[in-house]
């Protein structure tokens, strides 16, 4: 066993492709339901889609090819951050004093923080490459709209993002990064498009939501002629490209002479960072045959998978999207204003709620202070204070590393530490002085945001 800390790859090692995991979803037993119309609720094509996103993207989104080539400047990107370092937490294993041998990929060494630019980065230049101008998009905490503007900077493109409201006023720092990258930051709900003026007028005081956030950059990107939107979850060419961190995962525990993991543990909200961390290990399933618990933590404000239905709905709350199948609370769902925004989201990507209810991974689910203060442990040992989205994945390890002291056995644990909380203080300071307050999300507002998803035969 190699005893290094930290296991890093050269730039050469860089992947050359993404692994697209519909090229496998039969091996695995898995059936993917069409995307439907809105409006007439026949399966969409890529006419359909052609109004928010470029058509390498459109390609993408329907492809069942295994493994789709990174175009060289992209790669190019890539390189001021990628292939990024994997740690083994020995200093956290002696602190939770567990037999477990836990390892942690750290995404927070990108330019803007988190995974977030794995997929902006692609989706911008494929963007520029048909000539686009200009780019909507949605943010919950700001990291998805930091990376698009950093994206958008590199290949000139213009950048407006909606950040939902109470995270636009909890992370005042998030906004300034976006607007140092040059992108228009406007809070969400706004009185800027039909859909953010008609939530104003029914709740003046509203704190937003992704789903908002989305139907206002879905408006704006397929009103103007010059303007597309870009996703930074859910949909299959985002989670595609962020399968950059399981592949470099699975050669770096090769590198450090690792066991397979036992369990592999990510944070969910939308699906991206876990989908990009846990489908190569799919992938490996089908090769090899190897196998390996894969295990999902989502906030008990925002339970799509533990407390959702599995049903055809809405990605957004205006009800301008494709209506996809997918874990959801509900399309009018308003979370409570926790601080892991970016896990604030009523549904959870298509792929990963397949493989959910097809009995591939589990969910858990966990309130804010055991996050945090999972969180704290994880900071105080290992010196990276998590982002808190990134902190539910902490809390996932430390239950599977407490479960292995408890049975003493020296499992192989592996979590995706998807971004770093220099932003998120003031969510820490809370916490320190004991003033967050842990949210369950009322069973009557469930079933109220569930009756209005839409009937499909």
């Amino acid at each position: 066993m190699d005893e290094s800390v930290k296991i890093l790859l050269p730039e050469s090692e860089l992947p050359t492709h993404w692994y697209n995991l519909n090229a496998d979803l039969g091996a695995l037993g898995v059936e993917l339901p069409p995307v439907l119309h809105p409006g007439t609720k026949q399966p969409v094509g890529p006419a359909d889609l052609a109004p928010l996103f470029p058509e390498a993207l459109i390609a993408q989104e329907v492809s069942t090819e295994r493994y789709i080539e990174i175009p060289e400047p992209v790669r190019d990107v890539y390189r001021l951050w990628r292939p990024t370092p994997l740690f083994r937490a020995r200093r956290w294993e002696k602190a939770l004093d567990t037999p477990a041998r836990i390892y942690y990929k750290y995404e927070g060494v990108s330019p803007t923080g988190s995974h977030k630019p794995n997929t902006a980065v692609p989706q911008a230049y494929y963007n520029a490459q048909e000539g686009v101008r200009r780019i909507t998009t949605e943010t919950g905490a700001g990291q998805w709209g930091s990376a698009l503007s950093f994206a958008c900077q590199v290949f000139g493109l213009e950048c407006k993002v909606y950040m939902v409201r109470v995270s636009y006023e909890q992370k005042p720092y998030r906004r300034v990064l976006m607007q140092a990258w040059g992108a228009t930051v406007v809070p969400s709900p706004s009185t800027e498009t039909e859909a953010g003026r008609r939530v104003l007028a029914e709740d003046p005081d509203s704190t937003g939501s992704l789903g908002i956030a989305i139907s206002e950059a879905v408006e704006e990107a397929a009103t103007r002629a010059d303007t597309k939107y870009a996703l930074g979850s859910v949909l299959n060419h985002v989670l595609l490209h962020q399968t950059v961190i399981g592949q470099e995962v699975i050669r770096q525990l090769e590198l450090a002479g690792a066991d397979w993991p036992d369990v592999i543990v990510g944070c969910v909200g939308g699906g991206s960072n876990f989908a990009g961390f846990v489908f190569p290990f799919l992938a490996e399933r089908v090769r090899s045959g190897r196998t390996t618990r894969i295990v999902a933590v989502e906030p008990t404000a925002a339970p799509s998978l533990t407390r959702g239905v599995y049903a055809y709905d809405f990605g957004d709350t205006a009800r301008l999207t494709p209506l996809v199948k997918m874990y959801t609370l509900g399309h009018d769902f308003i979370p409570a204003p926790i601080h892991a925004g970016g896990l604030r989201y009523h549904g959870m990507s298509p792929q990963v709620s397949a493989l959910y209810a097809a009995g591939l991974i589990e969910a858990r689910s966990v309130p804010q202070n055991p996050m945090f203060a999972a969180a704290l442990s994880f900071a105080r040992s290992e010196g990276i204070v998590p982002a808190p989205e990134a902190g539910h994945a902490v809390w996932g390890a430390m239950q599977e590393a407490l479960a292995a002291r408890e049975a003493g056995e020296a499992r192989t644990i592996v979590f995706n530490l998807c971004g770093h909380g220099h932003f998120d203080l003031s969510a820490y300071e809370a916490y320190l002085a004991g003033k967050l307050e842990d949210y369950e999300y009322p069973e009557e507002a469930v079933r109220k945001s569930l009756e209005a998803l839409p009937q499909i035969d």
